[in-house]
C-alpha cells in the first residue's frame, strides 16, 4: 500500500535514475496540466451529470517513453466528482460525527471510486480553518479547530491513501475567505501562524499525505502559490515533506520564474506559465536545472509509489455508487445529526401521528450544498419530504413551502406535528466563481455569506408556527454555523443537519421518528451575537487573523455562547464518571468511565481539553487536544481513553522561532462539550 512517506522514499533511486534520462522538456512537462481552461468553464456554465467540471480525471505530466504514468486528478472533498458517484455529506458534517475511523472509511471508499475512474489523485483533503463561519466555502472542512481539522484530516488522507491514491491537502494556506479569495492578502504573527493556522497541514504532513494544493490568496503579500517561506521553508525545509505541490486552477500560478524557484512543482490545470516558458527561463538562466530536477523527482517519485505499490483490492467501475458506499453514506448521515435542543423530549415523533405538516422550500428540493468544484452528480438524492413520506407510513403528511405565512398557521393548527426543513443552499454559500472569459457565467456563483441567521421569512415561520403548535421541530440545512436565538424560543426542538449527502432525507426523518438516534456534536460553536466573531470585510485587500477565534475567542473575552463548541443531545442518557489524566513517556492519557443510563443504544464523544492557568505567554483558557466517539449499549460502562502528544501543548516562541514546553502544571477539561458546565476539571503536571 501507498500510506506513508517512507513507502514512497524506496522509489527515491529510482526516481532519480529515470529524471537523468529525461531532458530538460520532458522534465519541464511533467510539471504541466494538460485541461483547457475554456473547456473546463463551458462545464459550470452548463453542468449536467454527463458534462460537469472534473466529470473525467484532469491529466497532468506523464512520460510514455520511460513508462511514467500521468497524474490523473479527481476533485471532491463529498465525494468523487467525477461522473456519477457516491455523494457523502460535506466535510462539516463528517467533523460533526468526530469519528476518525469513520472517516477513514469515507476516504477508502472515496479513493476505490477514484481508481475505478481511472484516477489516481484525490484533491480533496480541505482542512482550512474558518476565521469566521461566513466563509461561502467552510462546509467543505471539518469545523474551527485546529486539532479536530488535524485529526480528521489525518483519517482522510490515511484511508484514501491506502489505495494507492495520492492524497492532496488544501489550500495551503489561510484560505478562508471567498469574495476576495483571489486578491487577499492576509497577515498573521508567528504564533498564530504556528499554532492556529499551519498546525493542521503539518499533521496531515506526518500521516503521509503525498501533496499539498497552494492557495489562491496571498500571505504577506506573496501569493501562496509562489511563497518560497511557505513553500520550502517550511513545508519542505522545516517540515522535511517529500512530495510534489500543486497549484489551485488556473488562476493559482502568477508567474514563471518565481513560481518554479519558489517550491510550485505542478502548474494545474493548464499550462500558461509553465511548459515553453519554464524551459526559456532555465535556458536564461533565471530558472536552475537543479530546480527542475527536484520537482521532476519529487513528480516521478510519488507518481511511482503510487502505480508499483501492491494493491489491497481490485477497482472494477462497479464499486462507483456501489451499495457498499451508499450505506456508508447514509451512516456518516446518520453520526452527524447534531440535536441542539429537544424541550420536553419533543423528539422522536411518534410514527403513528395522525397528521404531520412539514413546511419550508428546502423540505422538497435536493440541498447537498455547494456547486463549485465539489459537486457530486449521484444517481438519486433523497429529500427531507421523501424521507419524511417514507418513513411516515399511514400517516397523512401535508407538504407547504411556508411562503404564506397566514397559510402556514392555519395548516400547523390542525397538524399533530410540525415539520420546519430551513437554511441555505447552493445561492446562499459556496465556492466563489465569477464570470471571466474563461467562466463565461451569466452570475457570479456562491460566495461568503453576509449574514449569519436564517433567512427572514424563515425565523418569521418558525416564530408563528411555535406561537400555535408546540409540537415542533427545526431542520436546520447548512455548511457552518446558523444563529438561533431569533426563533430558539419558538422552536421546541432543534435538528442541525448540515448538507447531508445523497441519503440525507432519509436519515433526516429516522433521526425525527427515532429511527436513528443523534450523536453529531457542534463542530464550531454557536454564538449569540455576530459581533463576538471577528470582524471580517468580505471583499478586503487586506486582512490581519488574529489568533482568538471560535469558542477560544469567546472564552477570553467572557463572553457565553447561545450553543457550545462540541455540543450534541441523544436520545438516551449518558454518565461521565471521574476521569484521570497523567503524562508519561511523552504523551498525556485521559480515562474516564462512561455509562449509558436510559434505554437504547447511543453514542456519546469524550473530549480532552487542556489549558495551563499560569503559562507565560497568552493561551486559550482551554483548547481541544483529543476526542474519542464510543457506542454504548443501555446500562452498558466504558472506559474511554483519549490522549495527545505532550509535544502538542508546546507553544510556538517567536524569540526562538520554534516549538517550547513549558514544565509545571496543566488543566485537563474532560467531558462531552467545551462547556465547564459538561467538563471535569483536574490537574497533571509535566
Amino acid at each position: 500500500m501507498f500510506n506513508s512517506k517512507q513507502d514512497r522514499l524506496k522509489f527515491t533511486g529510482k526516481a532519480k535514475q529515470i529524471v537523468e534520462q529525461m531532458s530538460l522538456e520532458e522534465k519541464v512537462y511533467l510539471m504541466s496540466g494538460r485541461i483547457n481552461p475554456f473547456d473546463m468553464g463551458d462545464t459550470f456554465n452548463h453542468p449536467s451529470a454527463d458534462n460537469h467540471y472534473n466529470v473525467f480525471p484532469y491529466p497532468a505530466g506523464g512520460n510514455e517513453r520511460l513508462a511514467i504514468p500521468e497524474m490523473k486528478f479527481c476533485d471532491g472533498p463529498r465525494g468523487v466528482v467525477c461522473h456519477r458517484a457516491t455523494c457523502f455529506p460535506v466535510t462539516m458534517a463528517r467533523g460533526a460525527t468526530f469519528d476518525e475511523e469513520l472517516e477513514e472509511q469515507v476516504g477508502e471508499a472515496i479513493a476505490r471510486e477514484i481508481r475505478a475512474f481511472g484516477g489516481n489523485f484525490f484533491g480533496g483533503v480541505c482542512i482550512n480553518l474558518p476565521y469566521n463561519p461566513g466563509w461561502g466555502r467552510s462546509q467543505e472542512v471539518y469545523g474551527e479547530d485546529t486539532c479536530h481539522l488535524g485529526k480528521m484530516g489525518s483519517a482522510l488522507v490515511k484511508g484514501v491513501q491506502k489505495h494507492n491514491v495520492i492524497a492532496c491537502i488544501k489550500h495551503y494556506a489561510f484560505n478562508s475567505m471567498e469574495n476576495a479569495r483571489f486578491t487577499v492578502s492576509v497577515d498573521a504573527d508567528a504564533r498564530t501562524e504556528r499554532e492556529i493556522y499551519l498546525r493542521h497541514f503539518k499533521d496531515c504532513i506526518d500521516t503521509g499525505a503525498a501533496s499539498v494544493m497552494s492557495s489562491y490568496n496571498r500571505y504577506k503579500g506573496v501569493y501562496c502559490g509562489e511563497n518560497r517561506y511557505l513553500l520550502r521553508d517550511v513545508l519542505k525545509g522545516e517540515w522535511d515533506f517529500d512530495g510534489f505541490v500543486v497549484s489551485d486552477f488556473v488562476w493559482g500560478t502568477k508567474s514563471t520564474v518565481d513560481a518554479a524557484n519558489n517550491g510550485l512543482d505542478i502548474e494545474m490545470c493548464n499550462t500558461n506559465y509553465y511548459g515553453d516558458k519554464l524551459v526559456q527561463a532555465v535556458r536564461e538562466n533565471k530558472v536552475r536545472e537543479e530546480v527542475i530536477d527536484d520537482a521532476a523527482i519529487r513528480i516521478v517519485r510519488t507518481l511511482l509509489a503510487a502505480a508499483k505499490s501492491e494493491d489491497p483490492e481490485s477497482y472494477d467501475p462497479s464499486v462507483i455508487s456501489c451499495n457498499a458506499h451508499i450505506s456508508l453514506a447514509k451512516k456518516v448521515a446518520e453520526k452527524s445529526m447534531t440535536l441542539i435542543k429537544n424541550e420536553n423530549g419533543v423528539l422522536p415523533f411518534d410514527k403513528k401521528l395522525d397528521h404531520i405538516l412539514v413546511l419550508g422550500k428546502l423540505a422538497n428540493v435536493e440541498d447537498i450544498g455547494d456547486h463549485g468544484s465539489s459537486r457530486v452528480f449521484p444517481y438519486y438524492t433523497v429529500t427531507p419530504l421523501q424521507g419524511i413520506v417514507d418513513i411516515a407510513g399511514e400517516s397523512k403528511v401535508t407538504y407547504y413551502s411556508g411562503e404564506d405565512t397566514g397559510k402556514a398557521i392555519e395548516l400547523a393548527k390542525n397538524a399533530d406535528a410540525v415539520i420546519m426543513v430551513v437554511g441555505y443552499n447552493h445561492d446562499d454559500e459556496g465556492e466563489y466563481v465569477t464570470p471571466t472569459d474563461e467562466m463565461k457565467l451569466d452570475k457570479p456563483m456562491g460566495g461568503d455569506r453576509r449574514n449569519l441567521g436564517l433567512h427572514r421569512h424563515e425565523v418569521d415561520l418558525i416564530n408563528a408556527v411555535g406561537k400555535v403548535n408546540k409540537k415542533n421541530a427545526v431542520v436546520l440545512i447548512g455548511g457552518n454555523m446558523i444563529l438561533i436565538d431569533d426563533f430558539k424560543d419558538s422552536a421546541t426542538a432543534i435538528l442541525m443537519a448540515y448538507y447531508p449527502g445523497m441519503e440525507g432525507g432519509t436519515v433526516i426523518a429516522e433521526t425525527l421518528f427515532g429511527d436513528n438516534n443523534p450523536g453529531g456534536k457542534l463542530p464550531f460553536v454557536i454564538v449569540h451575537d455576530e459581533k463576538d466573531l471577528p470582524e471580517v470585510d468580505w471583499d478586503a485587500k487586506e486582512i490581519v487573523y488574529d489568533y482568538y477565534h471560535g469558542y477560544a475567542r469567546l472564552e477570553k473575552n467572557k463572553v457565553a455562547p447561545s450553543v457550545p463548541y462540541g455540543f450534541g443531545l441523544s436520545y438516551t442518557k449518558f454518565d461521565i464518571g471521574s476521569p484521570s489524566c497523567e503524562a508519561a513517556r511523552g504523551t498525556v492519557t485521559a480515562r474516564v468511565q462512561v455509562t449509558n443510563t436510559g434505554s437504547r443504544e447511543g453514542d456519546e464523544v469524550i473530549q480532552l481539553y487542556i489549558g495551563k492557568e499560569d503559562s507565560a505567554v497568552d493561551r486559550p483558557v482551554k483548547a481541544l487536544k483529543g476526542f474519542a466517539r464510543v457506542t454504548l449499549q443501555p446500562g452498558e460502562t466504558k472506559t474511554v481513553t483519549v490522549s495527545c502528544p505532550v509535544e502538542k501543548l508546546e507553544y510556538y516562541s517567536e524569540d526562538e522561532k520554534g516549538w517550547k514546553l513549558e514544565k509545571g502544571k496543566y488543566q485537563a477539561y474532560i467531558g462531552n462539550c467545551c462547556s465547564d458546565a459538561y467538563l471535569k476539571k483536574l490537574e497533571f503536571e509535566i
